[in-house]
């Protein structure tokens, strides 16, 4: 006989399954949300609208102090033109996936026929929607690494180009030109708004804005003194510059090297736990123990 307890906890399943697909087929509305996104980067894309309905329902205001993390990240991933925008739709990622994977739990529910099988369906509807955030923050993280990695060739080619007598505006173009990664993609926006009339200090300084590393900051600020006093003492402040971004990259190298390190412990760890097994439990079984 199935259990009561059993009975309840599928039913209230199959009652959120059936909410979970009203939802869905209610919220054609939002497909104009979901069909710019790159189906790479926001997986199961097509549930997202399942999100977008239930926000919209409870009237979300998406001023917690999470969302405003959240938004401030997402600001430097795509810019703060679409900032809300991608808000939105990573709030209504995080929704719609933890809703569908608390209900693809209760099905384990009957196979196991366990009460404490409620724990880890809990465990597996919070993972999305803390995942879904921090990979966000890990976007971030990544994209300011990838800048700092090539702040010290940038800044070198920089200050060999205005050594040369390259006014900054000719060497800056010039150097962003040379190369894919995001640094050089914010150096060729800088270039668009320059040419669309944005003064040339502004434009230095909303490129430090979007790469919000300290190094981008510190840089565009001795930039604009530069500029500001004249092209002989900016070519000692892009000297000075390229000196400390070679000694952040250190840093940097000398960072990631510890962490590797870090990680190759556990499998040396395991490995070492592994050879003691295979050699004490002979030397146990010899003894008759």
């Amino acid at each position: 006989m199935i259990p009561n307890y059993l009975i309840v906890i599928l039913s209230i399943g199959t009652v959120l399954t059936l909410i979970f697909f009203i939802l869905l087929f209610t919220s054609k509305e939002y497909n104009s949300f979901i069909a710019p996104l790159d189906s790479k980067e926001f997986v199961l894309k097509e549930v997202y609208p399942v999100g977008f309905k239930i926000l919209d329902i409870i009237k979300y205001k998406y001023s917690s102090k999470g969302d405003n993390k959240l938004r401030q990240a997402l600001g430097i991933l795509y810019g703060k033109k679409y900032q809300e925008y991608y808000l939105r739709v990573v709030s209504a990622q995080r929704i719609s996936l933890a809703f569908l994977a608390l209900i693809c739990s209760f099905p384990f529910y009957a196979i196991a026929n366990d009460p404490a099988v409620l724990i880890i369906g809990a465990i597996f509807t919070w993972l999305p929607y803390y995942y879904f955030a921090d990979e966000v923050q890990k976007k971030v993280k990544k994209r300011e690494n990838e800048i700092i990695k090539d702040f010290p060739d940038v800044t070198a080619k920089l200050a060999l180009l205005t050594n040369a007598g390259m006014i900054m505006r000719e060497a800056w173009e010039k150097v962003a030109h040379t190369g894919e990664g995001v640094l050089y993609k914010e150096m060729l926006l800088t270039i668009d708004e320059i040419s669309n009339g944005v003064a040339e200090v502004d434009a230095y300084y909303n490129f430090s804005m979007r790469c919000n590393c300290s190094e981008a900051k510190k840089f565009a600020s001795a930039l604009i003194q530069g500029l500001l006093k004249g092209n002989q003492e900016l070519v000692l402040v892009l000297n000075q510059m390229n000196k400390e971004s070679w000694e952040a990259k250190k840093y940097y190298v000398r960072q990631q090297g510890e962490k590797a390190a870090s990680k190759l412990l556990i499998p040396i760890c395991i490995m070492f736990i592994g050879i003691l097994i295979m050699v004490i439990v002979p030397i146990f079984a010899n003894f008759g123990i």
